[in-house]
């Protein structure tokens, strides 16, 4: 494996690009692009801010990106972000937007009026499954102490998420009460801007439980701060290995979560291509690895013609769901 590190390589693309030879290919075949900026269409400390934020951790710190910067774009459900990168599309070539699964539900919904197919569809790159968790000093310690408490005054236990009604968080939390035996429709969500204002209303006592990504959950879990009560994962996942499945408590679901990284329509397909070698190549280094393990993420790698393929699959499985819990 390459043991370059950031200042090297990107000396050396710095040192390539004076002398006016363009983008450096190494021996391995890794390109090093100059620098990307990451827009993020929620606020800070919310799944994206993490992904997109690791995602240049792991590609500046391994060289294979010379610098990477961020922009937070909350509004819309995701849809100011997404309207941004149509509107700007000819400025904006070293420009990637995380997103997710909700990108799929919310033009569903009609949240606004695009959808992935009116973007650049750069590749797919990992999985995140969907925790439930409850503040630190919570008499809720398991799915059943939160389920005897929804079945006592469900209007008196609210479950927050960092997603519009009818959202990715919002969904979980039905997906998960209706495998229960509960009715998914009696469940009262209380929606916030992201997952880092989700979790303070939770820490605050404002709502019962949270329905978040497990990565957002893990390192607040670590630290005492909050209890992870119940994890979409088919079996328990290494970052967390306290943290009890649905499964094992009698709640037959599982769920991941994608995410991934677009670019702006028309980008051309030298650019789309060398987003694609460095996403590609992050994998292989130890940088990512960190990033990954630290954050309890699955590897899903799915770039260009995989990443429509798999987008048009999941937009007529959640259609299907989202019709029979009577989202849509």
């Amino acid at each position: 494996m390459t043991t370059f590190k950031m200042g090297r390589r990107a000396l050396i693309a710095t040192a390539v690009a004076t002398l006016g030879l363009g983008t450096p290919a190494f021996a391995d075949g890794h390109q090093v692009l100059d620098d990307v900026h990451f827009i993020i269409p929620g606020g800070a400390g919310g799944g994206w801010d993490g992904t997109a934020r690791g995602t240049g951790e792991a590609l500046t710190e391994s060289g294979l990106v010379g610098t990477a910067t961020y922009e937070n774009m909350s509004g819309g459900g995701g849809g100011v972000a997404i309207g941004y990168m149509i509107e700007n599309a000819a400025s904006l070539e070293d420009t990637l937007m995380v997103n997710s699964t909700p990108i799929v539900i919310r033009s569903l919904t009609g949240v606004f009026p695009h959808n992935f197919r009116d973007l650049t569809l750069v590749a797919g790159t990992i999985g995140d499954y969907a925790a439930i968790v409850v503040g630190k000093d919570s008499p809720i310690n398991t799915m059943d102490d939160l389920l005897a408490a929804f079945d006592a005054d469900q209007a008196g236990t609210p479950i927050g998420g960092g997603s519009v009604p009818g959202g990715m968080d919002h969904l979980v939390a039905a997906m998960v009460m209706e495998a229960s035996g509960r009715d998914a429709l009696g469940v009262n969500y209380i929606p916030y801007d992201a997952g880092g204002t989700a979790m303070a209303a939770l820490l605050s006592g404002e709502i019962a439980a949270l329905s978040t990504g497990f990565s957002e959950a893990v390192d607040l879990s670590n630290a005492g701060e909050v209890k992870i009560i119940g994890v979409t994962a088919g079996e328990r996942v290494a970052a967390a290995p306290d943290a009890m499945t649905m499964m094992e408590q009698g709640i037959d679901t599982t769920f991941v979560n994608w995410r991934g990284f677009f670019g702006a329509p028309g980008m051309s397909d030298e650019k789309l291509a060398q987003y694609q070698d460095a996403i590609a190549a992050m994998y292989d280094t130890e940088e990512w690895e960190t990033v990954r393990a630290r954050n309890g993420w699955v590897n899903i790698h799915n770039p260009g013609d995989d990443f429509q393929t798999f987008l048009e699959e999941q937009e007529t499985v959640i259609g299907d769901l989202m019709t029979k819990l009577g989202f849509l």
